[in-house]
């Protein structure tokens, strides 16, 4: 992989008991992305029972925000779920990579 120029971090705040579905769909959402958007990838991190962190990795700030328009019809059923789970998504920070020093 080629070093990330672009970072995400996203919060989510989940309703209780929503967890499980909240990963998958966020799972094959990130798949998604990958796969036909250009991103470097996602990881996703668990801060409580209800919030969880998650960032995704970029080659700039230009496709990041360009992407969208690529994704297959099953993305909508996929951000539908992802949001049926969530009180509150929010964008936390747009990020520019100065240093990394991040191994594989």
């Amino acid at each position: 992989m080629k070093t990330p120029t672009f970072t995400v971090i996203y919060s989510f705040a989940l309703h209780e008991g929503k967890s499980t579905e909240f990963i998958h769909a966020w799972s094959e959402m990130t798949k998604l992305i990958y796969q036909y958007e250009g991103s470097y990838g996602s990881r996703l991190h668990q801060a409580s029972d209800t919030l969880f962190i998650g960032y995704a990795q970029w080659p700039s700030r230009e496709v990041w925000e360009q992407s969208g328009d690529n994704l297959p019809e099953i993305a909508h059923e996929l951000r539908a779920a992802m949001r049926a789970c969530c009180v509150e998504i929010k964008t936390e920070h747009e990020l520019t990579v100065v240093s990394d020093f991040l191994h594989d």
